[in-house]
């Protein structure tokens, strides 16, 4: 375990809060991050707060914060300073000159949560859908391309140089997200006759939403018999994935899909690449919304799904609770959670040891 930690790249995470922010949230923030490095397959070995009541103009944590930073991760042998935040083009590239000198590479949060996203591609789609995203996010960040450019040039006249390569760079990038764009658009044309067909036939089809690492997969897993990659870990799923249910109470077939895990601070860009994806969740007679209810987390969680629900056109579509791994949790809890809820009543199960099901399944038949 040891050897295989030493092989794994060393990070330090740093976040940028306010002075009033409480400990417990600042900690929740952190704490997110370091799974996000961890499902990247990274090792922590820093975790550091700047307390500021806005985001410095050029670094965003300060300056003199991110040499700090830069010679901790010297002294310790990290290749990486993540930040959980989103920067702008300008303060990435600011960063990057303060930490250069130490062999350090900066990322953002989305740079991280892209990298998963590539690392956890299964289809050709999905890995279409990542490029779409990566394309969007570097974008912005040619400003810095052309700066590096530019300075490379040396001496001067090298200012016109750079402002060449980076429009070159824009066209390129344009170009590049035309055509992946145009990629995308036929699997979501197959996918669209897929639906069609369906619909002919009538048949019914339910999305699981929710939460990244709520169980979901099991879950499709455990209802339709299918052996689908299901981990431990965030955004083990990117694919839709698609299975079968009966229902006999109806005495009627319906169709499962599985979809991408959601998270909080989810930029646009992000969820407008997974677009056909998520079509199979917006397209859905009815939605499964799968939370953990040994998350501690459980109602910001809750909130964030439904928060990106309606951002994708879908706060309308009829939906059912799922409270998953209950075996996780107290009969208290249990019962806090349902008062919280009010009016909703949530169906509780275990997907992994399979408790609940039938419960599930009847209440799907009502809903239906």
């Amino acid at each position: 375990m040891a050897m295989r930690d030493q092989k794994k790249q060393k990070v330090i995470l740093i976040d940028l809060i306010h002075p009033r922010m409480l400990k417990r949230e600042a900690l929740d923030r952190m704490e997110e991050l370091e799974e996000l490095v961890n499902t990247f397959g990274g090792l922590v070995i820093v975790k550091a707060w700047q307390k500021r009541f806005t985001p410095h103009p050029k670094t965003f944590i300060g300056t003199g914060k991110v040499k700090q930073l830069g010679e901790e991760a010297g002294e310790l042998g990290a290749s990486m300073v993540i930040i959980n935040a989103q920067l702008k083009p300008r303060q990435l590239y600011e960063i990057s000159e303060v930490l250069r000198p130490f062999k350090v590479t900066v990322w953002d949060r989305i740079d991280l949560i892209l990298k998963i996203f590539a690392k956890h591609a299964r289809t050709t789609e999905a890995r279409l859908e990542i490029e779409l995203a990566s394309v969007r996010h570097m974008g912005p960040r040619i400003f810095g391309m052309g700066m590096e450019l530019s300075r490379q040039g040396g001496g001067t006249g090298t200012r016109g140089l750079g402002e060449t390569n980076t429009e070159r760079m824009r066209r390129h990038l344009k170009e590049k997200e035309r055509i992946i764009k145009d990629k995308l658009k036929k699997y979501e044309q197959g996918r669209e006759l897929v639906r069609s067909g369906r619909r002919r036939k009538g048949l019914k089809t339910i999305s699981l939403v929710g939460y990244t690492n709520a169980g979901k997969t099991t879950l499709l897993n455990a209802l339709t018999g299918r052996e689908e990659y299901a981990a431990d870990e965030l955004f083990a799923t990117l694919d839709t994935r698609v299975g079968q249910l009966w229902l006999p109470g109806v005495e009627e077939k319906v169709l499962l899909t599985d979809t991408i895990g959601f998270i909080k601070q989810l930029p646009p860009e992000l969820l407008n690449a997974f677009a056909s994806t998520l079509s199979e969740a917006v397209e859905a007679d009815l939605l499964l919304h799968v939370i953990d209810a040994s998350d501690k987390n459980f109602f910001l969680h809750l909130s964030v799904v439904e928060d990106i629900l309606e951002r994708l056109g879908a706060a309308d579509t009829p939906r059912l609770l799922i409270c998953n791994k209950q075996d996780g949790i107290t009969g208290r809890r249990r019962q806090e959670i349902d008062q919280e809820l009010g009016e909703v009543s949530p169906v509780w199960i275990s997907a992994a040891k399979k408790e609940g099901l039938e419960g599930l399944v009847e209440e799907i038949e009502k809903h239906l």
